[in-house]
């Protein structure tokens, strides 16, 4: 396993690292928009969306949009290790295209791979220059680790599908144009088959967008609820009946990006805290610990972008590596609030509050894009080959 950068992909970073600079504002400036994931709503949510809007047309413009998109429909025609590298560049900046992400990165791809051509024509183009933001619309209230078992269904209707049902914990639903829908069509089927992806217009009729409040006080998911909505056959996306399939492809590139730069408090963040706190000679192993996980998941990343160099599933990297993550972060921000003592509870806008904030959000690492228990039974089956227990 060779950690470093080919030449290529070296030559790549430095490009992309020197229009970033040129580019992008920095960490911690008033441009800094790269923490708005699960803002609130209202004024900031707004500006929120208009600066990623704008961003998300400037990188596309400037060729680093859909890397390893097909040329024809406006990408690059590149790999997904130059994914990989534009992604870790990004994080180190105030920037983000995550409400681009799961179309972009997720969705996209799976519509390049099962899509008609006439889906992929109208559809990419306006994904890829920020015009348009997809969701997806897959867990329900009890159908979120085993996804398999949803119970919205969608009837044929002569032309058209007619989806009744419930989705929880959808990411911008709120603020998005599209969504990649999992339906039920065949509800005598095995639960991995009769299971069929539509491509949803949301402002279609009888769809009802309520948002959820976290405890950070964001509103970035949301339940959706749908009340006889028609969709034309023409939304089909892969074949009837095979959605699971359809589903996995999705499931496998947001196993790909899964911790692409990183999320949440550095080290750099909290040996500045334990230096103003006076407090970082009593907590010196404490901070030690931290700066090795920064380091491990340096070294992580680097074996991700390897894998996906040599054209490899990154399944167990990004298991692994999504694991440790979230656990790094739970670490760190409870060193951050032990550091501050009391002040570490005040949530008034001052520097308390940026690590309060980030204590309510740690435990959103360890569940969004499968928890810890999925990750570890991916581990278990699919890289270690340990049967499933019977039932």
């Amino acid at each position: 396993m060779n950690l470093a950068d080919t030449p290529d992909e070296a030559a790549f970073r430095a490009e992309v690292r020197a229009w970033l600079v040129a580019n992008a504002p920095p960490k911690g400036s008033p441009d800094d928009f790269s923490q708005g994931y699960g803002v609130g709503d209202g004024p900031d949510e707004e500006l929120f969306l208009e600066r990623s809007r704008a961003w998300q047309a400037k990188v596309e413009a400037a060729g680093f949009a859909g890397l390893s998109w097909p040329k024809e429909y406006g990408g690059q025609g590149g790999s997904q290790s130059k994914e990989y590298i534009y992604a870790q560049e990004q994080s180190r900046l105030g920037v983000t295209t995550e409400a681009f992400d799961v179309g972009v990165r997720m969705i996209g791809p799976t519509i390049i791979e099962h899509a008609r051509d006439d889906q992929k024509a109208a559809l990419l183009p306006p994904m890829l220059r920020g015009e348009e933001i997809w969701c997806q619309l897959y867990s329900e209230p009890l159908s979120g680790s085993d996804l398999a078992s949803v119970r919205t269904t969608a009837i044929r209707d002569g032309n058209d599908w007619v989806v009744n049902g419930q989705k929880v914990w959808t990411s911008g639903a709120h603020y998005s144009k599209w969504a990649m829908l999992l339906a039920r069509t065949d509800p005598a089927a095995a639960k991995h088959k009769g299971l069929t992806c539509f491509i949803v217009d949301l402002e279609t009729a009888g769809f009802d967008i309520r948002p959820l409040r976290q405890m950070t006080g964001a509103r970035h998911f949301n339940e959706v609820f749908m009340d006889d909505v028609r969709i034309p056959a023409s939304a089909e996306f892969g074949a009837v009946n095979d959605g699971w399939h359809v589903v996995l492809t999705t499931l496998r590139h947001e196993r790909s990006i899964i911790g692409g730069g990183h999320h949440g408090p550095t080290f750099a963040e909290l040996a500045a805290l334990a230096a103003r706190s006076g407090d970082g000679s009593d907590r010196s192993r404490d901070l030690v610990d931290v700066h090795i996980g920064d380091r491990l998941l340096d070294l992580l990343d680097m074996r991700v972008q390897s894998t996906l160099s040599h054209g490899r599933d990154t399944t167990m990297e990004s298991s692994v590596k999504k694991i440790f993550h979230g656990r790094h972060i739970s670490r760190t921000v409870r060193l951050g609030l032990d550091l501050q003592g009391a002040a570490g509870m005040v949530t008034d806008g001052t520097e308390g509050d940026h690590w309060a904030h980030e204590a309510l959000n740690a435990p959103m690492y360890r569940i969004a894009g499968g928890t810890d228990e999925i990750q570890r039974n991916i581990l278990a089956g699919r890289v270690l080959g340990v049967p499933e227990r019977k039932k």
